[in-house]
């Protein structure tokens, strides 16, 4: 019997602390409005950014390769467009890593009779493409006539090539007056020559893509250059026989790899565009790493924002739990109290950040959308990516604010009313402190080692130090507002005078509100400084070696690449001293970083070494230019020479952009590797593992003054083909910028750095919004309403000043870590946009201390 009465007496006691929580809760959110309105707004903003990233990412996950050209076939067989490399990491099992290859990775041609022999196949055609230049100068592609069944293609007029010199032209030609019986100019290899028009095709879905000219199979192969290997093979199946069943019939009757190790890949459905777009995959794959770098600096900064928001919001009621708890209300009622509060204001806001979410993520997706990898949008993506920032903000926030509120609600009755009467605990404790002491160990130590580093394993070492600096930052706060207020206190009394004085004195007494105000500045400062600064100072160095290498002053280009010949032909025109043609391509260095395997993408420029010299200065460090001739030599750049351990006549193992493996023997070390590249090869070494043989420009030196006029005349019977100045980014090895680059600038520092500044604008709120008491106090004492706002603008000046410095501290030791070993050179930043970022900033502060502060403690007065 006493057991159950004790039993109901426990229920009961459980029930009414419920029930006094409940009315804690309900109470403190009326009373404590505005406060809670900040932490809304800050978790409504982490909800809505953690789900944008992850509608983001999902939608990279599930994208594929549209497709277009084989829209008509049945299935496609292709190279394998991956290549891996294994290796063992110390201490552990061998591990494989996977890229993908840039140029097509083709078959051999005997694959095609295999595959016409198989089950269930009724047409196996050979499919190549040649790029086609049109008298106009506009784009095309080449294909051979049997291959128009893949699309497909249907004669609307005319009839079929039967000759090397007739054609099928796509109906988009037609306005340029590509009609049955005219002549049509096109250039493939060579200068162009006239073709008559036989017929003209049309196709529903060709895409987007350049308009298409159909050859007899023969001269297809003729001009594609490669007559013991195809690009890819189209099937098309007999009637009734299934996807399933051809891929398996292939499969049987097709050898996993070719005679020249090629691996082979039979695709069907949605697959069959992989064939078509060779890096699709690779560049998702690459988009995906850098996106996935920028979503853990997202959850990292979310996380950071909502604890110090949440932390600030429940510590600035430290004195009314103190208080209750010295009245009777016991540890489990205050802390129950607590999480509802906050997973009241939790739950209302992650429902508005997740509706939030879709709207955003839709936009960061459309910019980062590249063709032809369209990034699809399920119906349930979108909800699902909400659903679940929602359900993670939410249940991350009543953690948070149980641990801030574990100091007050675990303190004996009589403490509490101590407690009570304190306006403001006291120093950070020794964990915390001992912990903020060696993360800064750590980041200085993460970016020493940077120093000593190089390639990703720097950028890696210094991003870490960069965290580990911010985190350090956070939980040294009070420490740091100390010494912040010591520096700046007594040019503040100077100048603000009576309200100098004030806002002097409130900074010393209140270290732990001060830090946690510079706390979120240092956070957007470091984040945008790092994002900016590490982009623009490997940029600046590339720029000034390319500078540094350029001895060309003028360049030959056209929309579609240039012919090997007509390099020659610019050499031999008057007052022409030097002439090269510049080949881009790609190769692969497989290696390994801390023992891991590595297989990273290198682009790489194909030159003709006899005029190199009077075009392009690389820096020569030891070896000859001269002898880059031939099918197996390299020059490496010296910082690459270096790390490989390699030196005149050692061999460089590498994957040409085909996939072919080729040891290569290094006949020269440059330096100004940053501007053109870690490896130079010639142009002949890499002709055989491009799509197509055509430079990219022409690089010419005139003997005395400008040979533009004699060059253009050489160049003239090449479509499209025109003469300008030389600049430094025709021998840079890559562009300066790219959209998908400025999306992702956008994306890191706009969208991130936006939410970083609304950090600022809630936690200044919250501070300002728990110090209505102590202005009324001031006014009632005697200060003005203009000595306290002005004050509040100098506090608030104070904390931007202290914030700005903190945190381009913090983000100048990794970047210099960075800079160095990457560069060589300091970190640099344009001072216009470190003057955007050092003024949003200062705007955001005053947002969040002017605004909520503007009555200047406002009193009554009787």
């Amino acid at each position: 019997m006493s057991t159950r009465i004790r039993k109901a007496e426990t229920v009961r006691a459980r029930s009414g602390g419920r029930r006094a929580s409940a009315f804690l809760a309900r109470r403190s959110l009326t009373a404590h409005r505005r406060a809670w309105a900040a932490v809304f707004a800050a978790t409504a903003a982490t909800a809505a950014l953690i789900g944008a990233f992850a509608l983001v990412l999902g939608s990279l996950l599930l994208a594929q390769p549209p497709v277009e050209r084989y829209a008509g076939a049945d299935a496609v067989v292709a190279g394998d467009q991956k290549v891996s490399y294994t290796a063992k990491p110390w201490g552990s099992e061998p591990r494989t890593t996977t890229a993908y290859l840039s140029e097509r990775a083709r078959l051999d041609r005997a694959v095609v009779a295999k595959a016409a022999a198989a089950d269930g196949v009724a047409t196996a055609v050979a499919d190549d493409s040649v790029p086609l230049t049109l008298g106009g100068g506009a784009g095309a592609v080449g294909r051979s006539w049997p291959s128009a069944v893949l699309t497909p293609y249907e004669l609307t007029s005319g009839r079929a090539p039967r000759s090397a010199d007739e054609v099928v032209v796509d109906r988009a030609l037609a306005p340029a007056g590509a009609e049955v019986g005219s002549t049509v100019k096109l250039q493939a290899e060579g200068a162009a020559r006239p073709y008559t028009v036989s017929g003209v095709a049309e196709a529903g879905n060709r895409g987007e893509g350049a308009p298409a000219v159909f050859f007899t199979e023969a001269r297809l192969t003729a001009l594609a250059g490669h007559p013991g290997t195809v690009d890819a093979v189209g099937i098309v199946a007999r009637d009734g026989v299934s996807s399933d069943a051809l891929r398996d019939s292939l499969g049987d009757a097709l050898p996993d790899r070719t005679d020249n190790g090629r691996g082979i890949r039979v695709l069907t459905g949605s697959a069959r565009g992989e064939a078509e777009h060779l890096d699709a995959l690779g560049g998702r794959g690459d988009l995906l790493a850098l996106l996935g770098s920028i979503a853990g600096t997202v959850l990292m900064v979310a996380l950071l924002v909502l604890s110090t928001t949440v932390s600030q919001a429940v510590h600035q009621r430290s004195g009314e739990l103190a208080l209750l708890r010295a009245v009777g209300a016991t540890p489990r009622q205050l802390r129950s109290a607590v999480g509802r509060e906050v997973s009241r204001v939790a739950g209302a806001a992650v429902v508005l950040g997740g509706a939030g979410a879709v709207p955003l993520g839709l936009l960061m997706r459309s910019l980062v959308t590249t063709d032809p990898l369209p990034l699809p949008a399920p119906l349930w993506l979108p909800l699902a990516a909400a659903v679940a920032a929602a359900v993670f903000v939410a249940g991350a926030a009543r953690p948070v604010s149980l641990l801030a509120a574990r100091s007050i609600t675990g303190m004996r009755p009589a403490a509490a009313l101590s407690a009570a009467r304190a306006p403001e605990p006291g120093e950070p404790g020794r964990l915390r402190t001992g912990a903020g002491m060696l993360l800064v160990v750590g980041g200085v130590g993460s970016a020493v080692a940077a120093m000593a580093q190089g390639g990703q394993a720097a950028a890696v070492a210094a991003s870490g130090a960069a965290t580990s600096l911010v985190i350090a930052v956070a939980l040294l706060g009070p420490w740091i507002a100390r010494a912040a207020t010591r520096v700046l206190g007594a040019p503040l009394r100077r100048a603000g005078g009576v309200s100098g004085f004030l806002a002097a004195k409130s900074a010393a007494a209140h270290n732990r509100r001060l830090g946690a105000a510079i706390t979120p500045i240092v956070l957007v400062v470091a984040f945008v400084c790092v994002q900016l600064t590490a982009g623009a100072t490997l940029e600046r160095a590339a720029d000034r070696q390319a500078e540094a290498a350029l001895r060309a002053d003028l360049v030959v280009t056209a929309p579609a690449g240039l012919p090997a010949d007509a390099a020659a032909a610019v050499r031999r025109a008057p007052g022409v001293a030097a002439a090269t043609g510049v080949l881009r391509s790609s190769v692969l260095l497989a290696h390994r970083e801390m023992g891991d395997p590595k297989l990273d993408r290198y682009p790489v420029l194909g030159v003709t070494a006899g005029e190199l010299s009077g075009t392009v200065a690389p820096g020569l460090a030891s070896g000859d230019l001269a002898a880059l001739t031939g099918r197996s030599t390299v020059a490496v750049g010296r910082d690459r020479a270096d790390e490989l351990g390699v030196g005149i006549g050692d061999r460089v193992r590498l994957r040409l952009g085909d996939g072919t493996e080729t040891g290569l023997r290094v006949v020269a070390v440059y330096e100004r590797a940053m501007g053109l590249g870690e490896f130079m090869l010639p142009r002949e070494a890499l002709t055989g593992h491009v799509l197509a043989a055509r430079d990219a420009r022409i690089l010419v030196r005139s003997e005395a003054g400008s040979a533009a006029a004699s060059v253009r005349r050489a160049v003239a019977p090449y479509a499209g083909a025109q003469v300008r100045a030389a600049t430094a980014d025709d021998v840079r090895i890559a562009p300066s910028s790219s959209e998908k680059d400025e999306a992702l600038i956008v994306i890191g520092v706009g969208v991130i750095g936006g939410f970083a500044l609304l950090a600022v604008v809630s936690t200044l709120t919250l501070i300002t919004v728990g110090r209505r008491r102590e202005f009324r106090l001031l006014r009632l004492v005697g200060a003005g309403r203009s000595q306290v706002t002005r004050m509040l603008f100098l506090e608030t000046g104070l904390v931007a000043v202290a914030g700005l410095t903190i945190g381009t501290a913090v983000a100048a030791v990794p970047l210099t870590a960075f800079a160095v070993s990457a560069a060589g050179t300091v970190p640099y930043l344009e001072p216009v946009r470190y003057g955007v970022l050092a003024g949003a900033v200062l705007m955001a502060a005053m947002a969040g201390v002017m605004i909520p502060g503007a009555s200047g403690g406002r009193v009554r007065r009787r």
